[in-house]
């Protein structure tokens, strides 16, 4: 009897099997994974994101390890706690106020509870089909459930947590006519779990700004897309000011680690006792080690070659199955982005959800495993690419994806 529920502890881990085999890896370096059999792939989920200075980068290792070295867990204040603050702090202007957590989904849960204390208004806007952590409240219409398809004269709402239409200008006003119990808005600078879908020019300013209005904060989740554009918020790189913000994945390279970021005021209630903080592991020295190594990379990476490497593999994969007579396109940046079945990027989570493929996307997942290729199988999933994914890197991936083309177009060719 096998102990593990599901094979895995995150869902998301579940791939489909290959001539009845599961897949199991072994290890992973630079822009590689090895699984149990000794076969090697070149991983663009990397940690959903998490990877962004490749697998197992011995800088990286060095620092956790002797953080570990040290004691994993002190249990008072430790000695790296406030520099991996302060590296984290000097890339996020105003949000200078930084506290650790280990995951995206607790940081979403404090940011929340932040902004309900500060306010004083009890509930929180997220986007139908936003991912932004598996807790309760803000589980709620997450991709996939139904109330994540909702028409413009509906609201789906619970006590606590109520639905907006990502990239709908009109919505945002007609959610703060309906209710001024709204503490903050909580968004993504892009709808990435529901396949990298692009904010449309201008909207997430006037989020912020009908937020704003109405004396409700914005949060700005960057878990994912954090560090990921450039060294930085991608919010910030789109000239918005969140008053909140969720970062994870990237800063940590891997590490489990993540952190609330926020204005002095708005954070205030914490640092008077006012609202409740906790986490035996929260800023754990191993955490810290990692943030503060993987920064310090990140401050002398090239991002503008990470993003033209994926933005000129986006285009290869388009003309290589183009050639194969499949059309496909792309959404998102160089360094994330999503692969959909037909010509249309689409601009909304309604969009997206009639023009995704299930079998298009678990046939092009095999197809590239095949090939030394592993991606995500989910329509809604994307091909992250590391600092580790070099030139040489993104040839092989051409070849796998021609080869794939070649197999999916015995199906799906017009």
């Amino acid at each position: 009897m096998q102990n593990l529920v599901g094979d895995v502890s995150s869902a998301a881990r579940i791939l489909p099997e290959l001539d009845g085999e599961k897949l199991f890896i072994s290890h992973g370096k630079g822009a590689y994974l090895w699984d149990s059999h000794g076969r090697k792939y070149i991983d663009t989920a990397l940690g959903f994101g998490a990877v962004l200075v490749g697998h197992s980068n011995d800088a990286v290792v060095a620092n956790v390890a002797k953080a570990l070295s040290d004691a994993a867990a002190p249990s008072w204040a430790h000695v790296r706690e406030h520099g991996a603050a302060s590296a984290l702090a000097a890339q996020t202007g105003a949000l200078s106020k930084v506290i650790f957590t280990n995951s995206g989904s607790e940081a979403v849960h404090l940011a929340c509870r932040a902004a309900r204390a500060y306010t004083g208004k009890s509930k929180i806007a997220k986007m139908a089909a936003g991912f932004d952590g598996w807790f309760d409240d803000v589980s709620f219409g997450n991709i996939g459930s139904a109330e994540a398809l909702f028409d413009s004269n509906q609201r789906p709402s619970t006590a606590r947590t109520t639905l907006l239409r990502f990239n709908d200008f009109d919505d945002v006003e007609r959610l703060f006519a309906e209710d001024g119990d709204i503490a903050a808005v909580l968004v993504e600078p892009m709808l990435a779990n529901a396949g990298c879908i692009m904010a449309a020019p201008g909207y997430l300013k006037h989020v912020q700004e009908i937020a704003h209005k109405h004396g409700a904060l914005v949060i700005g989740d960057e878990v994912l897309m954090g560090f990921r554009v450039f060294n930085g918020l991608t919010s910030h790189h789109y000239g918005l000011d969140p008053d909140l913000a969720t970062v994870g994945k990237a800063i940590g390279n891997g590490v489990p680690v993540s952190a609330l970021l926020g204005k002095p005021e708005v954070l205030a209630a914490f640092e008077e006792g006012r609202v409740l903080r906790g986490g035996t592991f929260s800023g754990n020295p191993l955490a810290s080690a990692a943030v503060t190594s993987t920064l310090q990379l990140l401050e002398q990476a090239d991002y503008a070659a990470l993003m033209a490497r994926g933005n000129e593999l986006r285009t290869f994969i388009r003309s290589c199955f183009e050639a194969e007579g499949v059309r496909v396109t792309t959404s998102g940046y160089g360094s994330v982005f999503t692969i959909w079945l037909g010509d249309v990027e689409p601009t909304s989570y309604n969009q997206a959800a009639e023009i995704a493929n299930t079998e298009f996307s678990k046939a092009l997942h095999l197809a590239l495993r095949k090939s030394g290729v592993l991606m995500m199988p989910s329509p809604y999933g994307r091909i992250f690419l590391s600092f580790e994914h070099t030139d040489s890197v993104i040839e092989e991936m051409k070849q796998a994806f021609s080869v794939a083309a070649k197999e999916i177009a015995k199906v799906f060719a017009a």
